[in-house]
Formats: C-alpha cells, structure tokens, sequence
C-alpha cells in the first residue's frame, strides 16, 4: 500500500473512532474510488502509487468543485458549503496548488523554449504545460493562462 493510501486508510479510521461523520464519509468515498482504480486498472488492492492515488484525489476534488457550482447555480447553499467542507478534507491530500503567476512562469518559458506562437499552437503548449504541474495547476487555469499568452 503506497504511503498516501496508508495515510488516508488511518485518517478514515480516527474519523470513525471521534465520530466525525463528514470526515468518515469523504474518506470513505475516496477510499472507494481507488479502489475502483485499482479494479479498473487491474492491479492487486492497495498497490496504486502515489502518483496514481493522487490522480483519484484530483478527479474526487473536481466532482466537489462542480458540484459546488451547481448548487450555487441553485441557490443551495447548505449542499454547496458541505462539497466545500468535502473538498477541503480531500485538499489535505494533494501537494501544494500552484500558484496564477507560478503557472504563467512556466507557460512563457516553454513558449520561449519551443518558439510556439499563435493560438494554434495551444495544443503543443498545453500538453507541456500540463505535465509540468500536473497535480497542482486546474486544467482551466493553466487553459486560461496558455490562450492569453499565445494570444
């Protein structure tokens, strides 16, 4: 079992024995969706890479984060404020996000290395782009920030 998976398999378990219920759930979802991975993936349980696990920690958080805009859309406060409180839970798992100014850092220097300009090149950058924060930049920042420089 990777170091994150043991991590949030004994946070879920302080979760159950406090009685904090939204702790308990949200790791309890999360530790179902890689086990799902793992399934899907075909590999023996509990022996999906960090790497890997973090993956399901960004998929889990981006289904918060659309959820908390939905019921913003519809006026539902107290669903949206509990995705928020998910979300924070599962935030304890990833790395540090990167930064607006971190990303538009890196999207100018692969620019610069590569001699890529105009909008049709978005694809190029945003591919090296990606691999480079993977994990700790959204899709649609680093998206944003790619269009505007090439722009």
């Amino acid at each position: 079992m990777s170091n994150l998976q043991t991590e949030i398999t004994e946070a879920w378990k302080a979760a159950m024995k406090s009685g904090d219920t939204q702790r308990r759930d949200t790791l309890s979802t999360l530790r179902a969706a890689i086990k799902n991975a793992e399934i899907e993936n075909k590999i023996p349980v509990g022996s999906l890479d960090d790497d890997a696990v973090q993956q399901v920690i960004e998929r889990e958080g981006k289904k918060r984060r659309d959820a908390i805009d939905e019921y913003t859309k519809v006026n539902r406060a107290d669903l949206a404020e509990r995705e928020k409180v998910e979300l924070e839970i599962l935030a304890k798992y990833l790395p540090e996000p990167m930064s607006e100014a971190e990303v538009t850092a890196i999207v100018q220097s692969i620019i610069q290395a590569t001699g890529a300009s105009g909008i049709s090149a978005m694809g190029a950058v945003m591919k090296d782009t990606l691999a480079k924060t993977a994990g700790r930049a959204d899709g649609k920042l680093v998206s944003g920030i790619v269009r505007k420089e090439l722009s």
